[in-house]
């Protein structure tokens, strides 16, 4: 791949700047050794401490040994600086298609129009890329339905109306923006007996979705929520967490989900959890390999593919897609 000096300098920077100097000199070198050890499919991940991306990282390898494809695995750990960094050193040593979750969906709008002038194809996967000048063909769940089968649910649980918090994932993240739209649009179908009586982060981390489900019983220990609508099922553990330290039941304050993870699965099997919304990462990942091993071998132009996700509950709890990991 030809860059110029002053790309070339322009990642040594960028990526110097975040402590990544001696990994992209040592991509660069690779390069300029004729790229013999590149992988011709780069995938990032917005954060590999996440049970959801770990995950769809198992999967994604399982499906590259079987399509014979060498894959690296990059970890952007929640930082859109970093990712952007990783994605232009990729690129540097011969990438020909780069799969991202992006952190932010309007920050890599750049970062995916510089990939694609240089020939390499970009497909998002989970979370979509917004405001490239060429749309980015995108492999994912229809967020925006999961988040109102979420509130679906809430309605028709609470027929006379229910008071409810939100505890949204990684700000920014088109898969944050989509659910919660989902959520507000379903809980407003409703009616005005559905209210959100608090909204706050905890980016996708446990510990921190204790720590604001805490805050929140505290200031409400007299009026507790019906529901917490947590947008990832790690957060929902969390939640979970705090429910039963401030003494209330599954019954008293129901807790949902988002991801269907084994341990979210077994709750809802125990009936401490009423329900987590299935977006089968795995079918996601595999598709979006399968688009990039065609993209290289026939010029096939990726497209994209929306999976509709699935509420699940103790009714149809062998439709999650891991099931077989729950313990």
């Amino acid at each position: 791949m030809n860059r110029t000096p002053t790309s070339r300098r322009r990642v040594l920077g960028l990526a110097a700047g975040l402590g990544l100097a001696t990994a992209a000199g040592g991509l660069l070198g690779g390069c300029a050794r004729g790229g013999r050890n590149a992988s011709e499919v780069v995938v990032s991940f917005n954060d590999l401490s996440q049970p959801f991306f770990v995950a769809m990282r198992r999967e994604l390898e399982d499906e590259a040994a079987k399509l014979g494809v060498k894959v690296q695995v990059m970890d952007a750990q929640n930082n859109s600086a970093k990712q952007i960094a990783d994605l232009e050193a990729a690129a540097v040593q011969g990438a020909k298609v780069v799969i991202v979750a992006p952190t932010d969906s309007k920050a890599l709008a750049t970062a995916a129009d510089e990939l694609a002038e240089q020939g390499v194809a970009v497909i998002s996967v989970d979370r979509n890329i917004a405001g490239a000048k060429t749309p980015v063909p995108h492999v994912g769940a229809d967020n925006v339905a999961g988040g109102r089968a979420m509130a679906d649910w809430v309605v028709k649980a609470y027929p006379n109306g229910a008071r409810v918090v939100v505890i949204t994932n990684d700000p920014g993240s088109s898969s944050s923006i989509e659910r919660v739209k989902g959520v507000h649009e379903g809980l407003a179908a409703g009616g005005p007996a559905f209210r959100i009586v608090a909204e706050q982060t905890a980016n996708s981390k446990r510990d921190q979705a204790l720590t604001v489900t805490q805050n929140v019983l505290t200031s409400m220990h007299d009026t507790p929520p019906d529901a917490i609508l947590c947008l990832n099922d790690d957060m929902a553990m969390g939640a979970l967490e705090a429910v039963r330290a401030a003494g209330f039941t599954p019954d008293k304050i129901k807790v949902l989900g988002f991801d269907a993870i084994p341990e979210a699965l077994a709750r809802i099997k125990a009936g401490e959890m009423v329900a987590s919304v299935e977006q089968n990462p795995g079918k996601q990942i595999r598709t979006a390999l399968r688009q990039a091993v065609d993209k290289i071998k026939t010029g096939a132009a990726p497209k994209s593919v929306s999976l509709t996700p699935v509420l699940i509950t103790r009714a149809n709890l062998a439709e999650a897609s891991r099931i077989s990991e729950m313990k």
